[in-house]
């Protein structure tokens, strides 16, 4: 990662997105046990979830900022 981010924010934005697609998809095996409904409604969001981060990824991509997954 770059050490001199010039969009703190929209790092920070990034990082929480992360944090969020992670739980999201932990959460799939949480409500494994619901049914297939629960599972899906939990793929559904976690994938939302991804989206959202890959886009924020995208943006500081743009910016020059090297992201290390």
């Amino acid at each position: 990662m770059n050490s001199s981010i010039a969009h703190p924010e929209l790092f920070a934005t990034y990082k929480r997105a992360k944090a969020d697609a992670a739980h999201k998809f932990g959460l799939i095996s949480t409500v494994a046990n619901k049914g297939p409904k629960a599972v899906q409604a939990a793929v559904d969001t976690s994938a939302r979830a991804d989206k959202r981060r890959d886009s924020f990824a995208k943006k500081l991509r743009a910016l020059g900022v090297v992201l290390e997954d």
